[in-house]
């Protein structure tokens, strides 16, 4: 009897589980990365904003308010590679945009490659240095190559890891020329993108663009009246041979990516099939390229984005209907963009040389072991031993850094020193943890310096300088469209849930170095 109950009992639930409809796809997932967003000033400037964007936004979505990076030293290329293959640096190998290489002691871009030459621009490009998968690649995998997935930013290494090892195409803006551009990685270019590039790309209108505050100066947030009076007005033009960078780390690129986004549209067939397709986005929220931004600054440029936001949102919607859209948008860094002068307020803190340090950590060096180039080079903060040196000098590597690491804590500016055998076999910490997935063995450096908050990191032959903060930025993460229900979540949640998120709603398998479990729905 216990077993025909049992019988019975399983082909009930089968046939339940037959009878239930197989759960469906969103036609088009639309991956959003801002570079610079900030959940505090989204919140900040809410009364300047239309209906349309972030508004709709807070109505609609599931709004992540802490989203997290679990690594350190955070840039554009490592968060965007980390957001697409769900890993940190420590797997992906995407440590910043531009690391030293060890065979020439040259810094190399993240996605630089001389196998593949560029359309409209002489840069040569491919994603093949982001060592693991993405949720891209996993798409063009479970589709056998029938999913379109594309890429639009303004940036290159953001339009590369957006699209993935396997996309059908990615395209940025040459900050030299101002025409949208590629690489033969992902094949041919586009006729419509050619065509664009010809009669609308952004060289044929910047002599008449200028971005100036787009609201009366009075009315924006908490601007005292007498710098309301000191507004802005940025002539593209003016900038001669740098007018397109100045463009590109302009809030004006983002109306620019939102044409280009419309035109893509009208000439494929993204979203019109019950194939799964993915498009990667990218706007700028950040500051110009030589100077931080005031705080009218900032305001005008949320403003602007909001606008703009509405715009891809109102164009998505139109050409697929965002019932069969998901969206998933989210920050790719943080830092503070206000100018302050420190010595004006008594802060402390002071110049740290990079340059100096090296000279005389090697001259340390050679005190303790001997004559010889212990120091191969230096990349920001960190520093590159002569490994094949201490070799023939039959060193230990690890005493080595050990050493080194203990001379430079010494110097005025120095928070932390870590060094590699530190990182790999220390113990244990938070802190540690978030230097750890930030490091690579075969493209960081041996030592790694922390520098004090307030104090500013200089370059020989460097005239800018950056100054260190150590504060908390929110960023958020925000999913909207396909099935998602409207929540806001304060609890905070780290960007390598983002992929396995994604890869739930699509029905296909997280990338193949993403450990995270997927975010509730």
């Amino acid at each position: 009897m216990r077993s025909i109950l049992t019988s019975i009992l399983a082909i009930l639930t089968l046939t339940g589980i037959q009878a239930q409809s197989s759960p469906g796809t969103p036609k088009l997932v639309v991956g959003l990365t801002i570079d610079q967003l900030r959940t505090d000033y989204i919140e900040a400037f809410s009364a300047l904003y239309g209906e349309k964007g972030f508004k709709r936004l807070w109505r609609e979505g599931k709004i992540y308010l802490n989203a997290e990076y679990n690594f350190a030293s955070v840039d554009r290329a490592s968060a965007m590679a980390a957001i697409y293959s769900g890993t940190s640096p420590s797997m992906n190998g995407i440590v910043s945009s531009r690391w030293l290489d060890s065979s020439t002691l040259r810094p190399v871009s993240c996605v630089e490659d001389a196998s593949f030459i560029g359309y409209y621009t002489g840069e040569n490009s491919s994603a093949a240095q982001l060592l693991t998968s993405t949720i891209a690649d996993e798409l063009k995998l479970s589709s056998q190559g029938r999913a379109l997935v594309y890429a639009i930013a303004p940036f290159r290494e953001a339009a590369i890891f957006g699209a993935g090892h396997n996309g059908n195409g990615a395209f940025w803006v040459n900050d030299m020329t101002g025409k949208w551009c590629g690489t033969t990685y992902y094949g041919d270019f586009p006729l419509w993108v050619s065509s664009y590039n010809d009669s609308k790309a952004v060289d044929t209108r910047i002599a008449t663009m200028t971005w100036a505050p787009s609201l009366q100066p009075s009315h924006y947030i908490n601007i005292p009246a007498e710098l309301s009076q000191h507004s802005f007005n940025y002539k593209f033009e003016d900038a001669k041979r740098n007018k397109f960078k100045r463009f590109i780390n302009s809030p004006l690129v983002n109306d620019e990516v939102n044409l280009l986004v419309e035109n893509f549209l009208d000439n494929s067939t993204i979203g019109q099939d019950n194939i799964t397709d993915l498009l990667s986005v990218t706007y700028n929220a950040g500051s110009q390229q030589d100077a931080p931004l005031s705080m009218l600054e900032v305001q005008d440029t949320y403003v602007r984005l909001d606008r703009s936001l509405a715009r891809l949102l109102d164009s998505i919607d139109k050409k697929i209907g965002l019932n069969n859209v998901l969206f998933f948008i989210t920050s790719t860094s943080c830092s503070d963009t206000e100018p302050t002068d420190y010595n004006q307020y008594k802060i402390p803190g002071g110049e740290f040389h990079i340059n100096r340090c090296t000279a005389l950590l090697n001259m340390f060096l050679m005190a303790t072991y001997g004559d010889g180039q212990y120091i191969e080079g230096h990349h920001g903060t960190q520093i590159y031993l002569n490994k094949k040196l201490i070799e023939q000098k039959q060193l230990n590597l690890a005493e080595i850094q050990t050493k080194a690491a203990d001379f430079l804590i010494q110097f005025s500016g120095v928070n932390e020193v870590y060094s590699s055998h530190r990182l790999l076999m220390g113990a244990w910490n938070p802190e540690m943890a978030m230097q750890r997935n930030a490091y690579h063995r075969k493209r960081s450096g041996d030592l790694m310096i922390d520098v004090l908050p307030g104090w500013s990191i200089s370059e020989e032959n460097n005239i800018n300088s950056k100054i260190v903060r150590h504060t908390y930025i929110p960023m958020p993460l925000i999913f909207m469209g396909y099935s998602v229900k409207p929540e806001i979540i304060h609890t905070p949640v780290t960007m390598d849930h983002i992929a396995p998120t994604v890869a739930y709603f699509m029905r296909i398998r997280a990338p193949n170095a993403c450990t995270a479990k997927r975010l509730s729905f």
